[in-house]
């Protein structure tokens, strides 16, 4: 009887295992894992063949890093997806196949061969130069109100048509200052009580 038990909790220990190698399989190989969303990821960053048939006639193809839905996996090689076209007369959709080698469950990096591009470094005293040569000078000055984007805020008033420049003085909302000189986007100001001349973002301002 004892033996007989034996027996039976051996079989059983070896079916649990026997049952548990393909699962743990089955989540290491996730990119076959079923019907759902994949990535294309190619080796060499192009595009994936999108074909009629499994190894049949190429009707298109994916871009590196396309996001299709996986309808189901025809054999060990195929994946079933649907796949919009354009024909240049209409779009559609219609079942296609793609090779599910190339098909992978988590994004992928970027394409190989491709360069992050960084934007041109900015200098700005050349911007401020800029800035100097646009001025025009006000035949008749005029008054501004100043405008800060907070109400409870503060106008600076800067040296020169930069926020990288000297602040001068420091203004409440509603204060009011005269133009002498427009450039692009700064107005030169004068203070007609403290005498004070500087340069206001046309952003701050109001007529």
């Amino acid at each position: 009887m004892t033996k007989r038990f034996l027996s039976i909790v051996f079989a059983a220990v070896l079916l649990m295992t026997a049952l548990a190698v393909p699962a743990a399989l089955a989540e290491e190989d996730s990119y076959s894992n079923g019907a759902g969303e994949y990535y294309v990821y190619t080796e060499n960053g192009k595009g994936l063949n999108v074909r009629e048939t499994p190894g049949g006639k190429v009707v298109g193809s994916l871009k590196y890093g396309s996001r299709i839905y996986v309808e189901t996996f025809s054999d060990e090689n195929w994946a079933l997806i649907t796949f919009r076209y354009d024909n240049g007369y209409g779009m559609g959709d219609y079942a296609a196949f793609v090779n599910r080698r190339y098909l992978r469950k988590t994004e992928p990096p970027a394409r190989p061969g491709t360069k992050k591009e960084t934007p041109a470094p900015t200098d700005p005293f050349n911007d401020m130069n800029a800035e100097f040569r646009s001025a025009v000078h006000v035949e008749k000055p005029y008054q501004v109100i100043l405008r800060p984007t907070r109400v409870s805020g503060w106008v600076p008033m800067h040296w020169g048509p930069s926020n990288e420049t000297e602040i001068v003085a420091t203004y409440k909302a509603n204060s009011v200052l005269t133009v002498i000189h427009e450039t692009n986007n700064w107005l030169q100001v004068q203070d007609d009580t403290t005498g004070n001349v500087g340069f206001i973002s046309k952003t701050m301002v109001v007529q």
